[in-house]
């Protein structure tokens, strides 16, 4: 029976959606020590810097700091260590292919708990130019004018 119902969102790389142009996300498992998993528990995870990669024909997650569990003694892990993907071999394939095109990469866009089980989102992704990164912006701004326009000229026809 799993410990949690649901999902608890316990990271997220919000900067990741700035930079890249997100083509497709995949969830995968992670293979964790177990003052990792209570250390992701309590909320401490930053995916900043993370990054994943293929290799040997298995997925890795690195660079993504999960801070040592406090009441751990000698059997913490290490915050920023490899850590193994759960992928099915066919998406692997996939992403491996995608990835070799170049251009992409991938990125971990959150880590969560999804019925009690350590998931995290990875994205295949395409770098943003400066100049895309602004027009982004440009249309959140524009978007959330002609919302409030709209909300007041509804408010004033009340």
């Amino acid at each position: 029976m799993p410990r949690e119902i649901g999902e608890k969102v316990v990271s997220t790389n919000r900067k990741a959606r700035h930079d890249y142009l997100i083509e497709e996300t995949y969830e995968a498992g992670m293979v964790l020590s177990g003052t990792e998993v209570k250390s992701l528990r309590a909320g401490r995870a930053s995916l900043v810097d993370g990054y994943a990669f293929i290799e040997g024909g298995e997925a890795w997650l690195d660079a993504v700091h999960i801070q040592e569990y406090m009441a751990g003694t000698w059997t913490n892990h290490p915050p920023r260590r490899k850590r193994k993907l759960l992928l099915h071999k066919q998406e692997i394939v996939k992403i491996s292919h995608k990835t070799k095109e170049g251009g992409y990469t991938l990125v971990p866009l959150r880590i969560y708990f999804s019925n009690g089980k350590a998931k995290v989102e990875i994205a295949v992704a395409k770098g943003k130019k400066e100049y895309d990164k602004r027009q982004t912006l440009r249309e959140r701004q524009d978007k959330r004018e002609s919302d409030r326009a709209m909300s007041a000229r509804k408010h004033l026809g009340d």
